[in-house]
């Protein structure tokens, strides 16, 4: 059996878990980085590693079928949403089931990684190819090869350049990211203003109505909230498919979500400026009921602060006592210098999500926003770099390669609203299918060339293949 490359994978949360899976039952010598005492990531509750962006009443807003591993279905006890510490429990049990655990170092931070000079580029591998990584121990350590599982939803991204005034808001003025919700004195009697259309926005929005005073829910765009159940169950296990033209999917889709809520105008919502589809979904069963009921109200997005006055677009004031956030994450990375990787405005072009077109030795799991779940597709996405670390996939030519990434930013941009949020969006079914297409053409090219591995090996990880 031909020696395989080194892998190091950074993260073990969703995503990590996921490539460090596959690497384990394909043989692979790897080591898998964790900075916290813990597998899970952001599912983690108050995570010792400070990146979780959960809180006490968070819920899944895709159905359970439709965010487990294919391989390891979610017990049948689990409610069809269900909490944070059920998700959490099932990746450690996800882990030990595959036997992977010691495999992973936990309470250690990959603080650095640089490549050996001149290695892994223009898609040629060379005796210099690999990396160095640095850990927060004070070692370097050497990898053949570079898988990063970091997550997105980690760096908060607060407005920019700010709102006049933002400064000197005499109240709380919080992210969304430091939001907990276990203190129900942060919101009670209080008059709170939420900013943001997203999920975690209308969560957010929803626990403070039942405390607070007044709550006002300030959008900068118009969205489409869709109900988790539709005809007795859950929306997103209604039958779809990549062969239905997108256009057709989004009109019945649209269809189906008029008959259940009507129209966001009916509730003193905007009225979204793009077509269901055309964003990231924001899902809710509650918030639509909260405002019709008067808890919540619906304003357009803030224009200046002034102590505790908030100002709105529409000229109207509200004095405040707090403010939360809710405008998204930025990309980041934190052990690669800036001028190596990075995703300014959160766009890092890749092939496929995946490859990256100048460095054929670093990979990416997880690093897209999909229509659905990414666990699925961060495990679909291992077993595909999988295969090309064994060199049973090649990549298409560089010109080739670099054309399909440029098709699919033009695509992205004539299919989704432009915003950072939607610069790693894809559709599930289409990626699913799109992948199968591609992983089978690559399966060929590997074939004529004799499945030459895409890395030279030179590093061995500390811990060996199993």
């Amino acid at each position: 059996m031909a020696l395989l490359p080194s892998v190091c994978v950074i993260g073990a949360g969703s995503s990590g878990i996921a490539a460090a899976k596959a690497l384990h039952q394909r043989g692979f010598a790897f080591d898998c980085f964790e900075a916290s005492d813990r597998v899970g990531g952001m599912w983690v509750f108050k995570n010792p590693n400070g990146r979780s962006a959960a809180y006490k009443s968070l819920h899944i807003n895709t159905s359970r079928e439709r965010m487990e591993f294919a391989d390891f279905p979610m017990p049948r006890s689990y409610p069809d949403f269900p909490h944070h510490s059920h998700i959490a429990e099932y990746f450690d049990a996800y882990v030990d089931h595959f036997g992977f655990r010691e495999r992973i170092t936990f309470g250690t931070a990959v603080t650095r990684a640089e490549p050996r000079a001149g290695g892994g580029t223009q898609g040629t591998a060379s005796a210099e190819t690999g990396w160095e990584v640095s850990l927060d121990t004070g070692e370097t350590r050497s990898y053949d090869a570079l898988l990063v599982a970091n997550g997105h939803h980690w760096d908060p991204r607060w407005p920019e350049p700010g709102f006049p005034g933002q400064e000197g808001f005499a109240g709380v003025l919080m992210h969304a990211h430091d939001y907990r919700g276990e203190d129900p004195a942060l919101f009670r009697d209080r008059t709170v203003v939420v900013l943001g259309m997203g999920n975690s926005a209308m969560d957010i929005a929803v626990e403070a109505s039942f405390h607070a005073r007044t709550v006002y829910l300030a959008a900068r765009r118009g969205a489409w909230v869709v109900p988790k159940y539709v005809f007795g169950r859950p929306l997103d296990q209604l039958p779809t498919s990549a062969r239905v033209p997108v256009a057709l999917r989004r009109r019945l889709q649209e269809a189906v979500v008029r008959a259940a809520v009507g129209s966001m105008e009916t509730y003193g919502l905007p009225r979204p400026d793009h077509h269901l589809g055309q964003a990231h979904p924001t899902i809710s069963d509650d918030v639509l009921s909260r405002l019709a009921h008067g808890a919540i109200t619906a304003k357009p997005n803030l224009e200046s602060f002034a102590g505790r006055t908030v100002r709105f677009l529409d000229g109207s004031e509200v004095d405040a006592d707090v403010v939360v956030f809710c405008t998204g994450y930025r990309v980041s990375f934190p052990f690669f210098a800036p001028e190596l990787i990075a995703a300014p405005g959160n766009e890092l072009p890749l092939f496929r999500r995946v490859f990256h077109p100048q460095r054929r030795d670093v990979f990416f799991v997880g690093l897209l926003q999909p229509l659905g779940a990414v666990m699925p597709l961060a495990a679909l996405q291992s077993d595909w770099l999988c295969d090309h670390l064994a060199g049973d996939y090649h990549l298409p030519p560089d010109a080739e390669l670099r054309a399909d990434i440029a098709s699919e930013r033009r695509a992205m941009a004539v299919r989704y609203v432009a915003s950072p949020r939607h610069t790693m969006q894809v559709d599930f079914e289409d990626y699913v299918a799109g992948v199968a297409r591609e992983r089978r053409r690559g399966a060929a090219r590997a074939a004529l060339a004799g499945h030459a591995l895409p890395v030279v090996v030179r590093s061995v990880a500390a811990a060996t293949a199993g």
